[in-house]
């Protein structure tokens, strides 16, 4: 990946990482199948009447949709409601990145690196230093939950990797995917926390719900995927999506700032050997293209003094 594209991938993941703290904030009266329901409902609206429907088949669209934002999100939040910790969320749900890796390579023959295998075995160190170091007493359904998340968002970056040339558009996949969100969502809601539960919290929606999936709906959803759905099409899923990784530490500092969450030892040196990790996975991108820039630049070089040398003759 270029410069341009590795912030622009860092930028992503700053927000995504940010993004959990905004949904604890505002998950507090509102179900979370709900909760999910509406994020992306904002998502949809207005911008479906806006945007062109992508270039991708109807069948990638769905399952784009069913896997990257129903699966991942509905699991998710169902996951942080039941106790999941905003920091250890962020972390647990970046085993995303091994399964999208494993996938990927089975599935579209994408073969990692060794250096993107050894960037990426760093940063799963240093996610368990930080998942041993918090301690405490999670329950284990939310765990599960939460590491279902990561094999939804797994699935959904191939699926969106498999999809597209890189003319395509990441916002039209982004919005035309959501489609499939919030009506099943909501029916599991009405299923799940009941009518009664349901008209509740639409009818006493709170300021802190609002302005939370106004983030979720627009920074986070359709700037952030539209950003990484746009990479995806470009570059291999090895090369993405280890930048995710850096939303961790995000998420920790974030919730040490705002929700009195103070990171341990573990948890920052385990932040560090994170982005380690990431550096190491991305660095080698550039490294091969600036030695091919300098193998290119050197033979036309060689090429000019040869002709010269030969009209000269």
């Amino acid at each position: 990946m270029d410069l341009r594209h590795s912030l622009l991938a860092t930028l992503v993941a700053a927000i995504w990482g940010f993004n959990f703290v905004v949904i604890q904030w505002g998950m507090h009266d509102v179900p979370p199948l709900l909760f999910v329901a509406l994020r992306f409902t904002v998502v949809v609206l207005p911008a479906v009447f806006l945007v062109p429907r992508p270039s991708a088949s109807w069948q990638t669209v769905v399952a784009v949709g069913v896997f990257m934002s129903l699966g991942q999100f509905g699991l998710l939040y169902s996951s942080m409601h039941l106790g999941m910790p905003p920091g250890l969320a962020a972390l647990v749900l970046q085993a995303q990145v091994v399964f999208t890796v494993i996938i990927a390579a089975a599935w579209l023959r994408e073969r990692p690196t060794s250096r993107q295998v050894v960037g990426i075995l760093v940063s799963c160190v240093g996610l368990v230093v930080v998942g041993v170091g918090r301690g405490g007493h999670i329950p284990l359904l939310a765990l599960l939950l939460c590491v279902a998340a990561a094999l939804s968002w797994g699935v959904g970056n191939v699926v969106a990797r498999r999809s597209a040339a890189p003319t395509s558009n990441g916002l039209s996949l982004v919005v035309w995917s959501s489609l499939v969100v919030p009506v099943p969502l909501l029916l599991l809601s009405l299923g799940l926390d009941g009518p009664r539960a349901v008209g509740h919290a639409l009818a006493g929606l709170g300021p802190e719900a609002v302005v939370s999936t106004l983030y979720t709906a627009g920074l986070a959803s359709l700037v952030g995927y539209s950003i990484f759905n746009g990479l995806l099409t470009r570059y291999p899923a090895s090369s993405v999506v280890p930048f995710v990784l850096i939303a961790p530490p995000v998420a920790m500092v974030s919730a040490w700032l705002l929700l009195g969450q103070t990171p341990n030892a573990a948890e920052s040196v385990g932040g560090l050997v994170v982005l380690l990790g990431v550096l190491v996975t991305t660095r080698q991108g550039r490294m091969l293209k600036l030695r091919r820039n300098t193998l290119s630049g050197s033979q036309a070089l060689l090429t000019s003094t040869s002709r010269a040398s030969v009209s000269g003759g």
